[in-house]
């Protein structure tokens, strides 16, 4: 008997991303006959070459997968660790401030956000190639066929790129991404017009080096990069420019394996990356709330918002107060997620108490994520980053080196201070919601200190108001990442009325869609929906 019109044209495979390209890079690896796996690499290693100053061979991240096939979930940890060469006490002397917004910490000289000092040793291809020796089905080099093509014909600048390149940040302590741009002769070919400005939206950009690395990585696997030709070019310019990070840290980094951290929210299991990477503040979050009746305030209304907020400035504080890397601080995870404590955050909320969040930091906003369903039942949700981006391209390579040593704090003696291989706490989450042990739900998020806020009111709209994933990403959203909380231009003037007569102050962003930008799929009663915030340019593409 055939099969009804409507069950023939549903998707079976699924995957979103914030960029164009890099969507139709992972759809055509699902058509292929690709895994989940399969289809994110193929999409991260796109991403890299379309959206430069965000990601890349040269970054770092965090992956999840669930694998039904094995009873695999895992958690693959890239982040990226400071060199071996770096003392804690060495940017003391040149301290200057923490940058306005919260995200790094501003030098004399900007040397942990410039150059090659602020260099971390990379981490994301270690991730890549774990993972595809685990959960891939297409060879390693069939993964890269899309991310080559389009640095070698080339693809339109656009316009969240061209936002980003035109980025000042001044004003918050940090650069413009002109001069990160025009740091290396590589970057002011590719990135810059003959008048010196930053290219524009509907420019092209043709990156040929790229496209010859990423050939070589395809051909000779990521050993490349961390031992052998790839690496002595990087080595080779760090050294020729006093840079941190030297041969040996390329070749002693391995990503780490976890097992995810799994909190119960209203019947699912939320299951999110441990520290030092952003899902405890998600799960501090979830566990304080699940003691309110949300839908009873009103999604969105002043009371709705004061509760959450206040939820959102006490997993802020306890995360700035001990959150760290697990090998240098070992965090109080029993005691922050236990009945006990939540009842406690959630007894000050309902007595008026407000958390005092004078300012928090975390990664930069500059970001990206991939969620991905195969039609076997594979789910993978990645978050990956340049941090805040060095500038620096080695010469004849095309791709950028993070700048993440701007994350760690210059001051010696504090949680988040420089030591020699250490990791940096980041907010990014990619996060996997379970319901009797099945995928529901994968989201993940770029957006610095917003990452968490943001996916956590999608879960919330999700689980708690019903919505589908589309509307629940769109949904108007606000943050407490300070004492002060943040609204959407879309949250109503009569709301953010109502919360300041609650003694709160309220800073009304121009953005329609601030806060981060949340990605997505869900898969209720294996139906697969999937929601692309519309900040960015992606979308949601589905393969039957």
């Amino acid at each position: 008997m055939a099969r009804p019109l409507r069950t023939l044209l549903e998707p079976r495979a699924m995957i979103v991303a914030p960029q164009p390209e890099a969507v139709e890079a992972g759809a055509a690896m699902l058509a292929a006959g690709g895994s989940a796996v399969d289809a994110v690499l193929a999409t991260a290693f796109t991403q890299g070459v379309v959206d430069p100053l965000m990601c890349g061979i040269g970054g770092l991240g965090v992956m999840q997968v669930f694998d039904p096939a094995s009873g695999a979930h895992v958690v693959l940890d890239g982040l990226s660790t400071c060199p071996a060469a770096a003392r804690e006490d060495m940017w003391a002397d040149v301290f200057e401030r923490e940058c306005s917004d919260g995200y790094g910490y501003v030098l004399k000289g900007h040397l942990n956000e410039l150059g090659r000092t602020a260099v971390t040793t990379p981490g994301i291809l270690r991730v890549f190639e774990a993972a595809h020796a685990r959960f891939g089905r297409k060879p390693w080099a069939d993964l890269f066929g899309a991310a080559i093509g389009f640095a070698e014909e080339g693809w339109m600048i656009r316009p969240h790129v061209g936002g980003v390149m035109l980025t000042n940040e001044v004003a918050y302590g940090r650069l413009a991404y002109a001069a990160k741009l025009a740091l290396t002769p590589d970057g002011q070919k590719l990135y810059l017009r003959t008048d010196g400005t930053p290219k524009r939206v509907g420019d092209l950009v043709r990156n040929p080096d790229l496209a010859a690395v990423l050939g070589q990585l395809a051909r000779d696997g990521v050993e490349s990069f961390y031992t052998g030709d790839l690496a002595a070019r990087i080595v080779a310019d760090m050294a020729a420019h006093g840079g941190l990070m030297t041969a040996a840290d390329l070749a002693g980094f391995r990503h780490r394996e976890h097992m995810p951290m799994v909190v119960s929210y209203r019947g699912r299991q939320i299951a999110m990356p441990p520290p030092p990477a952003g899902g405890i503040v998600i799960a501090e979050m979830l566990r304080i709330l699940e003691r309110f009746d949300l839908v009873a305030l009103g999604h969105n209304s002043a009371a709705y918002i004061a509760v959450v907020a206040e939820a959102m400035k006490i997993a802020g504080r306890d995360k700035d107060e001990h959150i760290g890397d697990p090998d240098f601080h070992v965090p109080p995870l029993e005691m922050l997620l236990s009945d006990a404590y939540a009842d406690a955050a959630a007894a000050r909320i309902r007595a008026g108490e407000r958390a005092d969040l004078s300012r928090v930091t975390g990664d930069a906003k500059h970001t990206t994520t991939i969620s991905c369903i195969d039609a076997a039942g594979m789910v993978v949700s990645l978050t990956h980053t340049l941090g805040v981006p060095s500038g620096v391209i080695p010469p004849g390579t095309g791709f950028m080196l993070n700048g993440a040593m701007n994350w760690y704090d210059p001051r010696p003696g504090r949680a988040g201070s420089i030591a020699p291989g250490k990791r940096r706490f980041s907010s990014m989450s990619p996060t996997i919601v379970l319901e009797g042990g099945t995928p529901v739900m994968t989201l993940g998020a770029p957006g610095g200190a917003w990452i968490g806020v943001a996916l956590l009111q999608v879960l919330l709209n999700v689980i708690d108001f019903g919505m589908g994933m589309q509307e629940a990403v769109m949904a108007p959203r606000f943050s407490a990442t300070t004492n002060a909380i943040d609204v959407s231009n879309r949250i109503p003037r009569a709301v953010q009325r109502a919360v300041e007569a609650l003694g709160y102050q309220v800073v009304r962003s121009p953005m329609s869609f601030p806060f981060a930008a949340p990605h997505g799929i869900s898969c209720w009663g294996n139906r697969l929906d999937g929601g692309a915030d519309p900040q960015r340019d992606g979308y949601v593409a589905g393969v039957p």
